[in-house]
Protein backbone atom coordinates (compact mmCIF):
# COMPACT_ATOMS: atom_id res chain seq x y z
CA UNK A 1 0.00 0.00 0.00
CA UNK A 2 1.70 3.41 -1.00
CA UNK A 3 0.34 6.93 -0.25
CA UNK A 4 0.82 9.64 2.60
CA UNK A 5 -0.89 7.46 5.42
CA UNK A 6 -0.47 3.96 4.05
CA UNK A 7 -1.02 2.16 6.85
CA UNK A 8 -2.46 4.38 9.13
CA UNK A 9 -5.31 3.52 11.12
CA UNK A 10 -7.49 6.67 12.44
CA UNK A 11 -10.51 7.84 13.88
CA UNK A 12 -12.29 11.05 12.00
CA UNK A 13 -14.43 13.07 14.25
CA UNK A 14 -17.48 15.26 12.56
CA UNK A 15 -18.74 13.76 9.72
CA UNK A 16 -22.31 15.18 9.31
CA UNK A 17 -22.88 15.56 5.25
CA UNK A 18 -20.14 14.92 2.13
CA UNK A 19 -19.77 18.85 2.84
CA UNK A 20 -17.87 18.55 6.27
CA UNK A 21 -14.30 19.50 6.45
CA UNK A 22 -14.08 15.65 8.30
CA UNK A 23 -15.51 14.00 5.29
CA UNK A 24 -13.14 15.18 2.57
CA UNK A 25 -9.82 14.12 5.41
CA UNK A 26 -11.48 10.66 5.79
CA UNK A 27 -12.03 10.99 1.66
CA UNK A 28 -8.40 12.24 1.32
CA UNK A 29 -6.98 10.02 3.95
CA UNK A 30 -8.53 6.56 2.68
CA UNK A 31 -7.07 7.27 -0.91
CA UNK A 32 -3.86 7.93 0.66
CA UNK A 33 -3.48 4.59 2.39
CA UNK A 34 -5.23 4.91 5.60
CA UNK A 35 -7.78 2.98 7.40
CA UNK A 36 -10.68 5.27 8.67
CA UNK A 37 -13.28 4.87 11.66
CA UNK A 38 -15.92 7.46 12.16
CA UNK A 39 -17.48 8.98 14.38
CA UNK A 40 -21.22 10.28 15.01
CA UNK A 41 -23.79 11.98 17.09
CA UNK A 42 -27.23 12.35 16.88
CA UNK A 43 -28.23 11.60 13.43
CA UNK A 44 -26.36 8.21 12.92
CA UNK A 45 -28.64 7.24 9.69
CA UNK A 46 -26.92 10.09 8.03
CA UNK A 47 -23.79 9.52 8.97
CA UNK A 48 -23.87 6.01 7.22
CA UNK A 49 -25.28 6.87 4.94
CA UNK A 50 -22.52 9.85 4.11
CA UNK A 51 -20.36 7.24 5.07
CA UNK A 52 -20.97 4.90 2.18
CA UNK A 53 -19.82 7.64 -0.10
CA UNK A 54 -16.37 7.47 0.78
CA UNK A 55 -13.78 5.44 -1.58
CA UNK A 56 -14.26 2.51 1.20
CA UNK A 57 -17.40 2.43 2.92
CA UNK A 58 -15.85 3.23 6.93
CA UNK A 59 -17.60 1.47 9.69
CA UNK A 60 -19.26 4.75 11.83
CA UNK A 61 -19.34 4.90 15.96
CA UNK A 62 -21.71 6.38 17.78
CA UNK A 63 -20.19 8.97 19.92
CA UNK A 64 -21.45 12.07 22.42
CA UNK A 65 -17.97 13.51 23.64
CA UNK A 66 -19.94 14.92 26.81
CA UNK A 67 -21.37 11.14 27.75
CA UNK A 68 -18.68 9.57 29.60
CA UNK A 69 -19.96 6.24 29.16
CA UNK A 70 -19.40 6.85 25.21
CA UNK A 71 -16.10 7.97 25.78
CA UNK A 72 -14.97 4.58 28.18
CA UNK A 73 -16.82 2.56 25.82
CA UNK A 74 -14.80 4.35 23.00
CA UNK A 75 -11.47 1.77 22.95
CA UNK A 76 -13.26 -0.73 22.77
CA UNK A 77 -15.51 0.06 20.36
CA UNK A 78 -12.87 1.16 18.04
CA UNK A 79 -11.14 -2.20 18.62
CA UNK A 80 -14.09 -3.82 16.82
CA UNK A 81 -12.34 -2.22 13.22
CA UNK A 82 -8.87 -1.42 13.87
CA UNK A 83 -5.90 -3.07 16.55
CA UNK A 84 -5.43 0.65 17.55
CA UNK A 85 -4.91 4.19 16.63
CA UNK A 86 -2.14 6.39 14.47
CA UNK A 87 -4.19 9.45 14.06
CA UNK A 88 -7.22 11.29 15.39
CA UNK A 89 -9.50 13.92 13.99
CA UNK A 90 -11.39 16.62 16.54
CA UNK A 91 -14.00 18.34 14.45
CA UNK A 92 -16.82 18.80 16.82
CA UNK A 93 -18.26 22.32 17.39
CA UNK A 94 -21.35 23.28 18.98
CA UNK A 95 -22.66 26.62 20.61
CA UNK A 96 -26.45 27.43 21.37
CA UNK A 97 -28.01 30.03 19.33
CA UNK A 98 -27.83 32.24 22.10
CA UNK A 99 -24.07 32.20 22.80
CA UNK A 100 -24.23 33.39 18.72
CA UNK A 101 -25.39 36.44 17.01
CA UNK A 102 -24.46 39.39 18.72
CA UNK A 103 -25.90 38.67 22.45
CA UNK A 104 -22.75 38.22 24.41
CA UNK A 105 -23.13 40.02 27.16
CA UNK A 106 -26.73 38.24 27.75
CA UNK A 107 -25.69 34.88 26.88
CA UNK A 108 -26.25 32.43 30.01
CA UNK A 109 -23.90 30.31 31.61
CA UNK A 110 -25.73 27.06 31.11
CA UNK A 111 -25.21 28.01 27.30
CA UNK A 112 -21.90 28.93 27.91
CA UNK A 113 -20.57 25.82 29.87
CA UNK A 114 -22.34 23.48 26.87
CA UNK A 115 -20.51 25.41 24.31
CA UNK A 116 -17.38 24.83 26.15
CA UNK A 117 -18.12 21.32 26.70
CA UNK A 118 -18.92 20.68 23.49
CA UNK A 119 -15.87 22.40 21.63
CA UNK A 120 -13.54 22.75 24.17
CA UNK A 121 -13.18 20.17 26.92
CA UNK A 122 -14.06 17.25 24.29
CA UNK A 123 -10.62 17.97 22.42
CA UNK A 124 -9.11 16.50 26.02
CA UNK A 125 -11.60 14.38 26.57
CA UNK A 126 -11.41 12.56 23.35
CA UNK A 127 -7.69 12.32 23.54
CA UNK A 128 -7.35 10.67 26.59
CA UNK A 129 -9.94 8.19 25.30
CA UNK A 130 -8.25 7.50 22.71
CA UNK A 131 -4.59 7.27 24.65
CA UNK A 132 -4.94 3.44 25.49
CA UNK A 133 -5.11 3.24 21.85
CA UNK A 134 -2.07 5.03 20.55
CA UNK A 135 0.70 2.96 22.44
CA UNK A 136 2.70 3.73 19.33
CA UNK A 137 2.37 7.14 19.11
CA UNK A 138 0.66 8.89 16.66
CA UNK A 139 -1.12 12.78 15.90
CA UNK A 140 -4.07 14.09 17.16
CA UNK A 141 -5.60 17.15 14.91
CA UNK A 142 -8.46 19.88 15.85
CA UNK A 143 -10.35 22.49 13.43
CA UNK A 144 -10.91 25.95 14.62
CA UNK A 145 -11.60 29.26 13.68
CA UNK A 146 -8.68 31.49 14.28
CA UNK A 147 -9.63 32.73 17.61
CA UNK A 148 -6.89 35.11 18.06
CA UNK A 149 -8.96 37.82 17.05
CA UNK A 150 -12.82 38.89 18.42
CA UNK A 151 -15.31 38.32 15.08
CA UNK A 152 -18.43 39.99 15.17
CA UNK A 153 -21.22 37.46 15.74
CA UNK A 154 -18.81 34.40 16.17
CA UNK A 155 -18.98 35.35 20.14
CA UNK A 156 -19.28 32.37 22.61
CA UNK A 157 -17.84 30.12 20.23
CA UNK A 158 -15.10 32.46 19.37
CA UNK A 159 -14.01 32.05 23.15
CA UNK A 160 -14.63 28.34 22.75
CA UNK A 161 -12.10 28.27 19.97
CA UNK A 162 -9.68 30.01 21.46
CA UNK A 163 -9.68 27.33 24.69
CA UNK A 164 -9.62 24.79 22.15
CA UNK A 165 -6.51 26.46 20.48
CA UNK A 166 -4.57 26.69 24.29
CA UNK A 167 -6.05 23.24 24.54
CA UNK A 168 -4.09 21.27 21.92
CA UNK A 169 -1.00 23.10 23.52
CA UNK A 170 -1.86 21.62 26.57
CA UNK A 171 -2.16 18.26 25.46
CA UNK A 172 0.61 18.80 23.08
CA UNK A 173 2.78 19.55 26.47
CA UNK A 174 1.17 16.19 28.37
CA UNK A 175 1.18 14.11 25.69
CA UNK A 176 4.90 14.17 23.83
CA UNK A 177 5.97 11.33 26.29
CA UNK A 178 3.54 9.40 25.08
CA UNK A 179 5.07 10.23 21.65
CA UNK A 180 1.81 11.73 20.45
CA UNK A 181 1.53 15.26 18.91
CA UNK A 182 -1.19 17.92 19.21
CA UNK A 183 -2.35 20.26 16.46
CA UNK A 184 -4.88 22.74 15.24
CA UNK A 185 -5.85 23.50 11.67
CA UNK A 186 -7.46 27.03 11.27
CA UNK A 187 -9.29 27.29 8.01
CA UNK A 188 -11.39 30.05 6.87
CA UNK A 189 -14.99 29.84 6.62
CA UNK A 190 -16.38 27.15 4.59
CA UNK A 191 -20.30 26.61 3.88
CA UNK A 192 -20.69 23.77 6.16
CA UNK A 193 -23.63 22.90 8.53
CA UNK A 194 -21.97 23.93 11.00
CA UNK A 195 -21.10 27.54 9.38
CA UNK A 196 -24.88 27.72 8.23
CA UNK A 197 -26.14 28.05 11.78
CA UNK A 198 -23.71 31.47 12.50
CA UNK A 199 -26.11 34.52 11.85
CA UNK A 200 -24.35 36.56 9.42
CA UNK A 201 -21.77 34.13 8.30
CA UNK A 202 -22.21 35.80 5.07
CA UNK A 203 -20.33 39.10 6.43
CA UNK A 204 -16.73 36.70 6.78
CA UNK A 205 -17.75 35.47 3.63
CA UNK A 206 -17.55 38.29 1.86
CA UNK A 207 -14.11 39.41 3.87
CA UNK A 208 -12.43 36.45 3.07
CA UNK A 209 -12.78 36.03 -1.10
CA UNK A 210 -11.98 39.93 -0.88
CA UNK A 211 -9.02 39.65 1.40
CA UNK A 212 -7.15 36.17 1.22
CA UNK A 213 -3.90 36.79 -1.12
CA UNK A 214 -4.32 33.90 -2.52
CA UNK A 215 -8.06 34.08 -3.02
CA UNK A 216 -10.20 31.80 -1.00
CA UNK A 217 -13.09 28.84 -1.94
CA UNK A 218 -15.89 28.99 0.21
CA UNK A 219 -17.12 25.13 -1.14
CA UNK A 220 -14.08 23.80 -1.07
CA UNK A 221 -12.83 21.70 2.04
CA UNK A 222 -9.73 20.02 0.42
CA UNK A 223 -7.00 22.53 1.27
CA UNK A 224 -8.47 21.91 4.94
CA UNK A 225 -8.43 19.00 4.60
CA UNK A 226 -5.00 18.12 2.92
CA UNK A 227 -3.46 20.24 5.92
CA UNK A 228 -5.04 17.72 8.54
CA UNK A 229 -3.76 14.56 6.21
CA UNK A 230 -0.27 16.34 6.28
CA UNK A 231 -0.66 16.57 10.01
CA UNK A 232 -1.40 13.20 10.68
CA UNK A 233 1.38 11.81 8.64
CA UNK A 234 5.08 10.84 9.34
CA UNK A 235 6.13 14.16 7.86
CA UNK A 236 5.87 16.60 10.66
CA UNK A 237 7.45 14.40 13.43
CA UNK A 238 8.84 17.16 15.30
CA UNK A 239 5.79 19.86 15.21
CA UNK A 240 3.13 19.79 17.73
CA UNK A 241 1.29 22.33 19.53
CA UNK A 242 0.99 24.68 16.55
CA UNK A 243 -1.96 26.17 14.77
CA UNK A 244 -1.62 25.87 10.72
CA UNK A 245 -4.02 28.35 9.02
CA UNK A 246 -5.62 27.39 5.66
CA UNK A 247 -7.13 30.11 4.80
CA UNK A 248 -5.85 31.55 1.64
CA UNK A 249 -2.96 34.24 3.79
CA UNK A 250 -6.37 36.14 5.37
CA UNK A 251 -4.73 35.86 8.85
CA UNK A 252 -1.42 37.28 7.66
CA UNK A 253 -2.99 40.80 6.23
CA UNK A 254 -4.11 43.71 8.36
CA UNK A 255 -7.12 44.74 8.14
Amino acid sequence: MSGLLAGKRLLVTGVITDASIAFSVAKIAQENGATVVLTGFGRMSLVERIAKRLPEPAPVIELDVTNQEHLDSLGSRVREHVDGLDGVVHSIGFAPQSALGGTFLETPWEDVAQALHVSTFSYKSLATACLPLMDQGGSIVGMTFDATKAYPLYDWMGVAKAGLESASRYLAMYLGKHGIRSNIVSAGPLRTMAAKSIPGFSDFEDAWTQRAPLGWELENPVPTAKAVCALLSDWFPATTGEMVHVDGGYHAIAA
